[in-house]
């Protein structure tokens, strides 16, 4: 697993576009891998720019999302579908028709299926992702047992708490999502993991502790042959990393 410290948030964010870019580039055709969540913004608005100014073209590429809010409309502020719109896809040059974000309404169980259909014929370059500060990747919370696919989750209450200040009270939250499985996770040729924010518990579990450990689903990234985590110096220092 290859760990990249930058200076601060600005650093991390053109770090990791770097690698998208260079992707971009190799593969036009390619399919990414995308997350939603505070931590790849930098890098989404980075890449934004490097389309408008730099004629980094999306027009080939096509893309897939971990995860979908259970009971949000595509067009709720909130959903993971408006996010990748407001924050990405509206900005590039990137044809919305080749991009995948689950449903989040109608009838969930046919949600999966159609979610696992999509990845089984999808291989995924480059799965990007950020971690919840249980560990948590995607909306796989941590527990004895994860899954291979795509799946219903429910949501422990700390992903409630860290998702409620984008709503206007907790009991908005959604208590339910749709996800990708660890297994869809793991079978992208590689991973690209942004850290930023108050995670300093998962990324000492992730960086300093050596143990798999399912209850911090970010530790699996250990076992991918193509791993890459980038964070703030700031974050490194405060959890004891020294690479």
């Amino acid at each position: 697993m290859k760990v990249i410290v930058c200076e601060d948030y600005a650093a991390v964010s053109a770090a990791a576009a770097d690698i998208i870019e260079k992707i971009v580039r190799e593969k036009p055709d390619c399919t990414l891998g995308l997350a939603t969540g505070s931590s790849p913004v930098g890098m989404y608005q980075e890449l934004a720019r490097r389309c408008r100014e730099e004629g980094l073209d999306f027009s080939g590429i096509h893309s897939v999302n971990l995860d979908e809010y259970v009971g949000l409309e595509p067009t709720h502020d909130q959903s993971y579908r408006y996010f990748m719109n407001d924050n990405l896809f509206d900005h590039i040059n990137i044809d919305k028709k080749n991009t995948y974000v689950a449903k989040g309404t109608g009838d969930v169980d046919a949600n999966i299926a159609e979610f696992n259909a999509v990845l089984d014929k999808t291989d995924i370059e480059i799965q990007v992702l950020g971690v919840g500060p249980d560990g948590h990747l995607g909306f796989n919370e941590p527990g004895d047992t994860l899954y291979d696919g795509a799946h219903r989750e429910v949501l422990d209450e700390s992903t409630i708490d860290a998702n409620a200040r984008f709503f206007a009270t907790r009991d908005e939250v959604p208590r339910y999502a749709v996800t990708m499985g660890m297994g869809n996770i793991m079978r992208a040729r590689a991973l690209l993991m942004i850290i930023s924010g108050n995670k300093q518990e998962a990324a000492a579990k992730l960086l300093i502790q050596d143990k798999i450990d399912p209850r911090c689903p970010a530790t699996f990234m250990r076992m991918h042959r193509d791993a890459t985590v980038i964070l703030e110096k700031k974050l490194a220092d405060e959890i004891g990393y020294k690479g």
